[in-house]
């Protein structure tokens, strides 16, 4: 693998921020360092401090997202900076700013549209336990869900081609746009790798923007409904097994007592069953219809993505 990259290659560093006059200085200087040639971004989120004067003090090109949430800030970084390699990074300097000449080459050598830093901690402070539980749980989650996944979904840090970016829909609004970025990639089997880097605590005065709990459910959400759009078919046939199971359930009395006295005296619970089996009936026509739709819509999205470059250089 070469140590040097290519000075011809255009490389955009994109750094989503909120509130992080302490740390952004520094992440603006070590991705500097790291890769000379890249131009800075820093995406201001209506942050409340001095972030977007020490980002422009420090030499980023600083722009402005008012939408607030993350989600909203990478799809406006997306669709508007040119580029043939993306670097997305958190702006908190919790990231290690020296491995990324090596997941840009890795993306390069191997022709890849994404590398994703895998998080190596030794502080509890960088990564709270709490956090690494939910991770661990998410990232479980989507891998039992779409049969495959990474070893860190919530990674803030990632490389990405230009076919990737482009194709990208970002719907998401908040954290959870990280779990979208990972699922995207699954669904159109897109050649992705990780790599492992060191994971840091944040600058003292810096304070996490992440709510464990709420931003951990909006994940959770994001994923379920991800699953409903992208695998219908086994979603609404789920839904109409436990259905038909109830049904089955409250009918099976009532037949054994036709059986026996050929009356049927819970004649409301008979009907009752009978709405739930057509109920169940009806999800799993649902997902064989949508099945087809999303067969479709997936042929429609991998065709967009091969139309556009992995990059320009």
């Amino acid at each position: 693998m070469n140590d040097v990259l290519d000075p011809k290659l255009r490389v955009a560093v994109l750094v989503p921020c909120y509130n992080e006059e302490v740390a952004i200085g520094q992440v603006v200087e070590d991705f500097r360092a790291a890769l000379p040639q890249a131009a800075i971004y820093v995406y201001d989120n209506n942050s409340a401090d001095r972030t977007t004067e020490v980002a422009r003090a420090h030499g980023a090109i600083v722009r402005v997202e008012r939408r607030q949430g993350k989600g909203n800030v990478v799809r406006r970084m997306f669709a508007d900076i040119e580029a043939d390699v993306y670097v997305l990074v958190d702006g908190d300097a919790t990231y290690d700013a020296a491995s990324s000449p090596k997941m840009v080459q890795t993306l390069l050598d191997e022709q890849l549209d994404m590398v994703v830093g895998c998080r190596v901690h030794t502080q509890t402070e960088a990564y709270r336990p709490g956090h690494v539980f939910g991770n661990a749980m998410l990232t479980g989650f989507v891998a039992k869900l779409f049969g495959r996944s990474f070893s860190d979904i919530l990674s803030g840090y990632r490389v990405f081609s230009r076919r990737f970016v482009k194709s990208f829909p970002a719907l998401s609004k908040g954290f959870e746009t990280e779990t979208e970025l990972t699922v995207h990639a699954l669904e159109l089997r897109m050649p992705v790798t990780e790599i492992q880097t060191p994971y840091g605590a944040r600058p003292e005065g810096s304070a996490s923007k992440l709510s464990t709990y709420r931003d951990g459910w909006r994940i959770m959400r994001l994923i379920l409904q991800l699953y409903k759009h992208e695998r219908p078919l086994a979603f609404f046939s789920t839904l109409a097994a436990v259905l038909a199971v109830l049904s089955t359930a409250l009918a099976v009395p009532i037949v054994l007592e036709w059986l026996n006295t050929g009356l049927v005296p819970r004649f409301p619970t008979a009907i009752l069953s009978t709405g739930i089996m057509i109920l169940a009936s009806l999800f799993f026509i649902a997902g064989v219809i949508l099945e087809t739709v999303t067969r479709g819509r997936q042929e429609i999205k991998r065709l967009l993505y091969l139309q556009m470059p992995r990059w320009e250089a």
